[in-house]
Protein backbone atom coordinates (compact mmCIF):
# COMPACT_ATOMS: atom_id res chain seq x y z
CA UNK A 1 0.00 0.00 0.00
CA UNK A 2 1.23 3.69 -0.55
CA UNK A 3 1.86 5.76 2.02
CA UNK A 4 2.33 9.50 1.34
CA UNK A 5 3.81 11.70 3.85
CA UNK A 6 2.76 15.57 3.11
CA UNK A 7 4.78 17.84 4.74
CA UNK A 8 5.27 21.57 4.92
CA UNK A 9 6.59 24.68 6.28
CA UNK A 10 4.51 27.52 6.46
CA UNK A 11 5.55 30.81 7.68
CA UNK A 12 2.16 32.65 8.04
CA UNK A 13 -0.42 29.76 7.73
CA UNK A 14 -0.86 29.53 3.94
CA UNK A 15 1.11 26.77 2.82
CA UNK A 16 -0.27 25.27 5.98
CA UNK A 17 -3.92 25.30 5.00
CA UNK A 18 -3.22 24.26 1.84
CA UNK A 19 -1.28 21.32 3.14
CA UNK A 20 -4.26 20.40 5.27
CA UNK A 21 -6.23 20.18 1.95
CA UNK A 22 -3.81 18.25 0.48
CA UNK A 23 -4.08 15.58 3.03
CA UNK A 24 -7.58 15.22 3.57
CA UNK A 25 -8.11 14.60 -0.26
CA UNK A 26 -4.71 12.23 0.10
CA UNK A 27 -5.15 10.69 3.45
CA UNK A 28 -1.49 10.77 4.12
CA UNK A 29 0.18 11.65 7.41
CA UNK A 30 0.46 15.67 8.36
CA UNK A 31 4.37 17.17 9.03
CA UNK A 32 4.92 20.52 9.81
CA UNK A 33 8.34 21.22 9.34
CA UNK A 34 8.77 23.54 12.02
CA UNK A 35 11.75 25.92 12.94
CA UNK A 36 13.09 25.51 16.29
CA UNK A 37 12.97 29.32 16.65
CA UNK A 38 9.90 30.79 14.98
CA UNK A 39 9.62 33.65 12.60
CA UNK A 40 8.24 36.25 13.55
CA UNK A 41 6.62 39.51 11.51
CA UNK A 42 10.02 41.15 11.12
CA UNK A 43 11.90 38.12 10.39
CA UNK A 44 9.78 37.77 7.50
CA UNK A 45 10.14 41.35 6.30
CA UNK A 46 11.67 40.46 3.05
CA UNK A 47 12.01 44.02 2.32
CA UNK A 48 14.38 44.25 5.23
CA UNK A 49 17.78 43.69 3.94
CA UNK A 50 18.58 42.51 7.67
CA UNK A 51 15.76 40.72 8.52
CA UNK A 52 16.05 37.15 9.66
CA UNK A 53 14.75 35.73 6.18
CA UNK A 54 17.12 37.94 4.37
CA UNK A 55 20.33 37.03 5.69
CA UNK A 56 19.25 33.63 5.77
CA UNK A 57 18.24 33.09 1.99
CA UNK A 58 21.71 35.39 1.03
CA UNK A 59 23.26 32.47 2.96
CA UNK A 60 23.09 29.29 1.07
CA UNK A 61 24.87 27.13 3.15
CA UNK A 62 22.41 28.19 6.33
CA UNK A 63 20.03 25.51 7.46
CA UNK A 64 17.68 26.51 10.64
CA UNK A 65 17.10 23.88 12.78
CA UNK A 66 13.79 22.03 12.72
CA UNK A 67 11.75 21.01 15.82
CA UNK A 68 10.58 17.35 14.55
CA UNK A 69 12.63 14.80 12.92
CA UNK A 70 10.88 11.74 11.03
CA UNK A 71 11.27 8.53 12.74
CA UNK A 72 10.80 6.34 9.85
CA UNK A 73 11.26 7.33 6.18
CA UNK A 74 11.10 4.05 5.47
CA UNK A 75 7.03 4.46 5.87
CA UNK A 76 6.89 5.89 3.01
CA UNK A 77 7.07 6.31 -1.00
CA UNK A 78 5.56 9.63 -1.85
CA UNK A 79 6.25 12.70 -0.24
CA UNK A 80 4.39 16.03 -0.77
CA UNK A 81 6.53 18.71 -0.02
CA UNK A 82 5.10 22.39 0.21
CA UNK A 83 6.61 25.85 1.50
CA UNK A 84 5.98 29.38 0.67
CA UNK A 85 8.56 31.13 -1.97
CA UNK A 86 11.21 33.17 -0.86
CA UNK A 87 13.43 35.08 -3.05
CA UNK A 88 12.30 32.63 -6.38
CA UNK A 89 13.08 29.94 -4.52
CA UNK A 90 12.56 27.03 -1.52
CA UNK A 91 13.16 28.41 1.96
CA UNK A 92 16.47 27.00 3.44
CA UNK A 93 14.63 25.22 5.95
CA UNK A 94 13.66 22.92 3.18
CA UNK A 95 17.05 21.99 2.94
CA UNK A 96 17.21 21.30 6.67
CA UNK A 97 14.69 18.26 5.93
CA UNK A 98 15.35 17.03 2.75
CA UNK A 99 18.90 16.83 4.30
CA UNK A 100 18.58 15.36 7.86
CA UNK A 101 15.75 12.40 5.98
CA UNK A 102 16.60 9.90 3.52
CA UNK A 103 14.43 10.89 0.94
CA UNK A 104 16.55 8.50 -1.32
CA UNK A 105 13.75 6.20 -3.59
CA UNK A 106 10.77 8.67 -2.75
CA UNK A 107 8.47 10.14 -5.53
CA UNK A 108 8.53 14.18 -4.17
CA UNK A 109 6.09 16.10 -5.15
CA UNK A 110 6.21 20.07 -4.21
CA UNK A 111 3.89 22.60 -4.22
CA UNK A 112 4.28 26.07 -3.55
CA UNK A 113 2.31 29.02 -2.21
CA UNK A 114 3.01 32.62 -3.95
CA UNK A 115 1.03 35.50 -4.71
CA UNK A 116 2.62 35.68 -8.47
CA UNK A 117 6.08 33.60 -7.95
CA UNK A 118 5.88 30.03 -9.98
CA UNK A 119 7.29 26.59 -8.77
CA UNK A 120 9.87 26.44 -11.70
CA UNK A 121 12.85 28.34 -10.13
CA UNK A 122 12.48 26.63 -6.75
CA UNK A 123 11.82 22.54 -8.16
CA UNK A 124 15.00 23.51 -10.25
CA UNK A 125 17.00 23.99 -7.29
CA UNK A 126 16.15 21.52 -5.95
CA UNK A 127 16.64 19.39 -8.20
CA UNK A 128 20.37 20.53 -9.18
CA UNK A 129 21.09 20.95 -5.88
CA UNK A 130 19.36 17.42 -4.93
CA UNK A 131 20.06 15.54 -8.40
CA UNK A 132 20.36 11.93 -6.68
CA UNK A 133 16.18 12.48 -5.26
CA UNK A 134 13.62 12.11 -7.32
CA UNK A 135 11.25 15.07 -7.77
CA UNK A 136 8.54 14.38 -9.80
CA UNK A 137 6.81 17.20 -10.19
CA UNK A 138 5.64 20.80 -8.64
CA UNK A 139 2.73 23.04 -8.74
CA UNK A 140 1.55 26.40 -7.51
CA UNK A 141 -1.60 26.59 -5.20
CA UNK A 142 -3.33 29.11 -3.49
CA UNK A 143 -5.47 28.96 0.09
CA UNK A 144 -8.43 28.88 -2.80
CA UNK A 145 -6.84 25.12 -4.26
CA UNK A 146 -9.71 22.42 -4.81
CA UNK A 147 -9.84 19.08 -4.35
CA UNK A 148 -9.80 18.05 -8.62
CA UNK A 149 -6.38 20.22 -8.67
CA UNK A 150 -5.04 18.38 -5.95
CA UNK A 151 -6.12 15.05 -7.15
CA UNK A 152 -4.35 15.56 -10.72
CA UNK A 153 -1.62 17.38 -8.94
CA UNK A 154 -0.62 13.98 -7.39
CA UNK A 155 -1.35 11.94 -10.60
CA UNK A 156 1.99 10.89 -12.14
Amino acid sequence: MSRVLVSYFSASGVTRGVAEKINKVINGDLLEIEPVELYSKEDLDWNDENSRSSREMKDKSFRPGIKKKIINMDNYNKVVLGFPVWWYTAPTIINTFIEENDLSGKDIYIFVTSGSSSFYSSLNDLKNSYPNLNFVKGVRFTSSVNDEEIKEFLDK
